[in-house]
């Protein structure tokens, strides 16, 4: 009897196994995250051809350099129409970073500047106010992947905050530039019937990209 009901304790922890084997199959069979805007598939080898992220050097060749920046420990320059410069740290400024799945930016404001309305297509951002009082929710904010946001620096001084990005190339989209400074332009009757503002509006502001 007892020899029996342990069988079936077996025949139950088996069949979670199996149950969870599934699960990993299921989740390991599905697409990577894609590095680039876009990839076109190609039936001819002879064409040329870009991988899905960087060629990887040779291991034995790597160096130190390879996984060393100094552009984040000086002021950005913020003498520009938002106030704000974004200065990034990812693959392709430390090669190192490729295949790793993370990269930095160094988000420098000028008093009242902003970093505009964007969107990163490839990655989750966290936000971690270094001084200022810029908005952004708080001292450490997370921006899901494909979450429009932006920062507001409301103080009379210079705020800082550094970035951590869930990619080597998270990418960047800027609502302003895409929807107005777009080439192709968008149409302007377009634009007009999609913000339900006058067409004379729209084209100022298509002007101005």
């Amino acid at each position: 009897m007892y020899s029996l009901y342990n069988l079936k304790k077996m025949n139950t922890l088996l069949a979670y196994i199996a149950l969870l084997a599934m699960a990993f199959s299921l989740v390991s069979a599905s697409d990577p995250s894609p590095l680039q805007d876009f990839c076109v598939a190609v039936n001819d080898t002879h064409e040329t051809v870009f991988v899905n992220g960087k060629f990887c050097k040779d291991p034995k060749l790597a160096t130190p350099n390879d996984f060393f920046f100094l552009g984040l420990r000086l002021p950005g320059n913020t003498s520009n129409k938002v106030g704000s410069l974004v200065t990034p740290a990812n693959v392709a400024q430390i090669p190192g970073l490729n295949t790793s799945g993370v990269s930095l930016a160094l988000v420098d404001y000028a008093p009242y500047g902003l970093n505009p309305p964007h969107i990163h297509p490839r990655a989750t951002e966290n936000l971690h106010r270094l001084g200022g009082h810029a908005i952004c929710g708080g001292d450490v904010f997370v921006f899901p992947k494909g979450l429009i946001h932006f920062q507001l620096n409301v103080g009379t001084t210079k705020a800082m905050a550094i970035s951590t990005l869930s990619s080597q190339n998270p990418g960047v989209i800027t609502i302003a530039d895409v929807v107005f400074g777009s080439k192709p332009a968008i149409s302007a009757d377009v634009l007009t019937k999609a913000f339900q503002v006058d067409k004379n509006v729209v084209e100022n502001l298509q002007s101005r990209f």
